[in-house]
């Protein structure tokens, strides 16, 4: 009796292992950069960046994507953050976009000196930084936002 208490239990533990591991995404969803970035007046004085996370999910299966935290740093410092909830079906072996805004604070880089460079046009190094949360038949996964590139922002 107690030998097939532990197969039992054995089998369980196998089977609930099995089962995990099936949920989980057979590769990583894919970050291929942000497009379509601009800058527009905010509401507060501050500018709003504007912009389309690009991703591929290379499975074969269907997914949603549950949230994007991305920090926006323009030089090196943090200017914004992106904290987005979502409830949005990813198809299976596609690419797709996710548009995001971000409120830039322009008390990190310097009032008077950012008002002047987005009026002329200067270059910016803009990375982002942090996260996306799709899931997985009902299973949460991480997938890591980090993305870099040098633009010029002018309002």
């Amino acid at each position: 009796m107690i030998m097939n208490l532990k197969k039992f239990s054995l089998v369980l533990v196998a089977s609930l292992l099995l089962a995990i591991g099936s949920c989980v995404p057979e590769k990583d969803i894919v970050f291929l950069g942000v497009k379509n970035i601009h800058v527009e007046p905010g509401e507060t004085g501050d500018p709003v960046l504007k912009a389309e996370a690009m991703f591929n999910n290379p499975n074969k299966t269907k997914m949603k994507l549950k949230e994007i935290h991305v920090d926006v740093m323009v030089n090196g410092k943090l200017s914004a953050q992106v904290d987005e909830k979502f409830s949005l079906i990813v198809p299976a072996k596609s690419d797709f976009s996710v548009s995001f805004s971000a409120q830039l604070s322009l008390k990190e880089l310097g009032l008077m000196d950012t008002i002047i460079n987005l009026l002329g046009g200067k270059k910016y190094e803009i990375e982002y930084l942090g996260y996306v949360r799709v899931a997985l038949h009902g299973i949460p996964v991480k997938v890591p936002v980090r993305y870099k590139e040098e633009l010029r922002l002018r309002l």
